[in-house]
C-alpha cells in the first residue's frame, strides 16, 4: 500500500524560458514520475542502456543548455550500477552545457562506511561525494543521510531533507492512544533521530541498547526507559537485512511492550529481510518510497511516498528559496 501526504500547493515562480529539467536514471523511474507530476513537469527524455560487456551507454535528448538539471537516482540494489550510471548521466549533463546539476539522491548508498573503525578500512561515503562532485555535480539533494557528517564530505552543495513529518503523519493517523505511545530508537546511534520523532508526536523516548559483533549482525540486550504496555514505534533510518529491527522488537515484547510498529526512511529489504519482519511481532511496518521496492511484500508493509517532500525541496532549489526552513525544522535537527 503506498500513501502520498498532502501539501499546500504554492504559486510557482519559475522562468518560463529556463524551466526544471527533470531527468531519471533506471533505478527509481516511478518516482521521478512522481517527482514530474508534482512539479507541473515531465521526465525529460534520454537514452541509457547497456552495452554487450555491460558498459553504461547514456544520451540526452533535448537541449539543456543554460538550464537547471534535477537527476533522480537513489543508489540503492544494484548499488555499483546505479552509481556508475548516476555518475555517467552527470558527465553527459556537463558537456550538454546544463547551467547547473543537482544530483537527487533519495537513498544515498555506500554510507554506513563513513569512518574508519579498524584499521585498513575503506571510507565509501567519501570517496562516493569525491566522485560525484568529479564527475561534475553542482549540489546534492539527499534524504535521511545514514550520518549528518556525510554533507561534510562534499565540497559542493548539500541539502539533506527528511522523510520524518510523512511517517510522523501517518503514526498520528493510527489513532495510537497518546498515554501508550514511544518512540524507540534501535540503538543508541540513533537517539537524535528517535528524539525527533518523539518530540514530533509528543511522547516519551526509550533505547535499545545493542551490540554488534559483525556486519549485518545485531544483539539486543536491554531497554533503556518504560515499555511496559506501552505500543512502540521502532525508529530507524534504514532497514537493511532487519536484523536490529527483528531483535529489537522481540526485546520490546518481552519486556512488557503491547505492540511494535517500525518506521524507516529507506526499505533496503536485503536478504532475509522480509521474512524475518514477517515472522517478527511486528504489527506494521511503515517505510517510504526512496527505494523501489524489488519484492512482493504482504500487506503488513505500508509505503508513503516522498514525492511531495522532494518535489518541494527541488522547486525550492530552482527559485533560489530556503530548504532548510522546508517544515521548520532547523532546531529540531541542529545537531542530527
Amino acid at each position: 500500500m503506498e500513501l502520498t501526504m498532502e501539501f499546500p500547493q504554492r504559486e510557482k515562480t519559475i522562468n518560463p524560458t529556463h524551466d526544471i529539467k527533470l531527468f531519471s536514471g533506471r533505478a527509481h523511474t516511478e518516482l521521478a514520475q512522481e517527482l514530474a507530476d508534482y512539479l507541473g513537469t515531465s521526465v525529460g527524455p534520454m537514452i541509457i542502456k547497456n552495452f554487450a560487456d555491460g558498459e553504461i551507454y547514456v544520451q540526452v535528448q533535448q537541449s539543456i543548455r543554460g538550464d537547471d538539471v534535477f537527476i533522480v537516482q537513489p543508489l540503492s540494489n544494484p548499488v555499483n550500477e546505479n552509481l556508475m550510471e548516476l555518475l555517467i548521466m552527470i558527465d553527459a549533463f556537463k558537456r550538454a552545457s546544463a547551467k547547473s546539476i543537482t544530483a537527487v539522491i533519495p537513498y544515498y548508498g555506500y554510507a554506513r562506511q563513513d569512518r574508519k573503525t579498524s584499521g585498513r578500512e575503506a571510507i565509501t561515503a567519501k570517496l562516493v561525494a569525491d566522485l560525484l562532485t568529479t564527475a561534475g555535480a553542482n549540489r546534492i539533494l539527499a534524504m535521511d543521510l545514514h550520518t549528518g557528517q556525510i554533507q561534510g564530505f562534499f565540497n559542493i552543495l548539500v541539502d539533506h531533507i527528511y522523510a520524518t513529518p510523512v511517517l510522523t503523519d501517518y503514526i498520528k493517523r493510527l489513532n495510537i492512544p497518546h498515554d501508550k505511545l514511544v518512540a524507540v530508537s534501535p540503538d543508541t546511534g540513533g537517539v537524535q533521530r528517535t528524539r525527533v520523532f518523539a518530540k514530533k508526536l509528543d511522547c516519551p523516548l526509550a533505547i535499545v541498547d545493542k551490540r554488534r559483533d559483525k556486519h549485518n549482525e545485531a544483539i539486543a540486550d536491554h531497554v533503556i526507559g518504560d515499555v511496559q504496555g506501552k505500543i512502540c514505534i521502532l525508529v530507524d533510518d534504514m532497514i537493511d537485512t532487519a536484523g536490529t529491527i527483528c531483535e529489537a522488537s522481540k526485546l520490546l515484547i518481552r519486556e512488557g511492550a503491547e505492540k511494535v510498529y517500525v518506521c524507516a526512511a529507506h526499505g533496503i529489504l536485503s536478504g532475509p529481510a522480509i521474512q524475518r519482519l514477517e515472522e517478527a511481532p511486528v504489527e506494521e511496518v511503515i517505510i517510504t518510497n526512496s527505494i523501489p521496492l524489488s519484492k512482493q511484500v504482504s500487506s503488513k508493509f505500508t509505503q508513503l511516498s516522498i514525492a511531495p517532500i522532494l518535489g518541494e525541496a527541488i522547486s525550492r532549489i530552482h527559485d533560489n528559496e530556503s530548504v532548510s526552513s522546508l517544515f521548520g525544522f532547523e532546531k529540531e535537527y541542529k545537531s542530527y
